[in-house]
């Protein structure tokens, strides 16, 4: 039996889930509050089982499941959201996203992230040409609470501000053409972004810290609260006008 690659296993995780996650929310058995801690469980308990018969000797580390240290002794750490936006997967959106990424070395080098409400699965092993920028950037955001350094700089290099729901949903429209910068300073965890940044990288596309640095992953710490994706020409003068903002 020939054992599918890393890129094609994250890859039909992030489909599978999220196709459980939108059978769960459209089976109409669960409303209201519960519906989002259904839909992320059902898809979790999905993800954990299949990375420990496909890949047993990697490490997890899960939004959905509790964090064990083990991982940290890993080279290999699969990092996963299973449901990432969860009011916009409840509001039956486009904008939530399944994402599926492995840190090798603690760098975000393989994922997959899946758009169920679009559909359609971005991934680092299938690269799309990205289209030209527009003559008016156009800045992702927060559709629900947009962030003061996003704004700031959105007004500095006046950049048309575009609301949007999930991380994942985010970081996938710069590859999609949707909006050109995604700047987030307002927390988030490794499994917010891990999967995200490794598909920008591979698109060629920009992603660090907010200060310049890489994003690194499998920390004792799982916070990992701000980053920057957006095509490289653009990246110095972000970094910059951040950095002036203090």
């Amino acid at each position: 039996m020939i054992m599918e690659s890393d890129h094609e296993l994250a890859a039909r995780l992030a489909e599978v889930a999220g196709q459980i996650a939108v059978q769960v929310r459209d089976s109409g058995l669960i409303d209201g509050k519960p519906l989002g801690s259904a839909g992320d469980k059902t898809a979790n308990a999905f993800l954990m089982k299949a990375i420990a018969a496909q890949r047993p000797d990697d490490g997890v580390l899960s939004e959905e499941s509790r964090d064990t240290l083990e991982r940290l002794d890993k080279e290999r750490v699969w990092i996963i959201d299973p449901v990432d936006g969860t009011r916009e997967y409840g509001e039956k959106r486009s904008d939530w996203a399944v994402h599926v990424g492995l840190a090798i070395g603690g760098k975000p080098v393989i994922g997959a992230v899946a758009l169920p409400g679009v559909p359609t699965v971005m991934r680092t092993d299938r690269i799309a040409d990205l289209p030209p920028a527009p003559e008016k950037l156009r800045m992702v955001v927060s559709r629900t609470r947009p962030g003061k350094d996003s704004e700031a700089v959105a007004e500095a290099i006046g950049a048309e501000l575009v609301p949007m729901g999930s991380a994942g949903a985010k970081a996938m429209s710069i590859i999609r053409g949707e909006a050109d910068i995604y700047l987030h300073s307002g927390g988030q965890y490794e499994w917010d972004n891990c999967a995200p940044a490794a598909v920008a990288i591979a698109h060629g596309l920009h992603a660090s810290r907010i200060d310049g640095s890489p994003m690194l992953y499998n920390r004792p710490d799982v916070s990992l609260p701000d980053l920057l994706i957006c095509r490289k020409e653009h990246a110095d003068t972000v970094l910059k006008l951040v950095a002036e903002m203090g």
